[in-house]
């Protein structure tokens, strides 16, 4: 799987899950960014953070260590670390 893959598929778990959620800070998939944080620049609350983590994890069949969970703070981030497992 491509980083290019990795991130579409990330960008559309955590639209869904924040649209599910009645988030309204984002609008559409496209402003979902690399550099975007969970909760700053997405909206994001605790929730949302772990809902879009158990999404991730079963999307790419992996477990996030706790440890590294408070450093992904970024999309971006989150690419990084999967890109690295798959």
């Amino acid at each position: 799987m491509t980083r290019d893959e990795i991130h579409e598929k990330i960008c559309l778990i955590v639209f869904e899950q924040l649209k599910s959620s009645g988030s309204e800070t984002i609008c559409s998939l496209d402003e979902i960014k690399a550099e975007s944080c969970f909760m700053v620049d997405l909206g994001a609350d605790s929730l949302d953070v772990v809902e879009i983590v158990t999404s991730v994890e079963e999307a790419f069949d992996l477990v996030i260590p706790d440890d590294l969970l408070e450093q992904i703070k970024t999309v971006g981030q989150a690419v990084d670390y999967i890109a690295t497992e798959v």
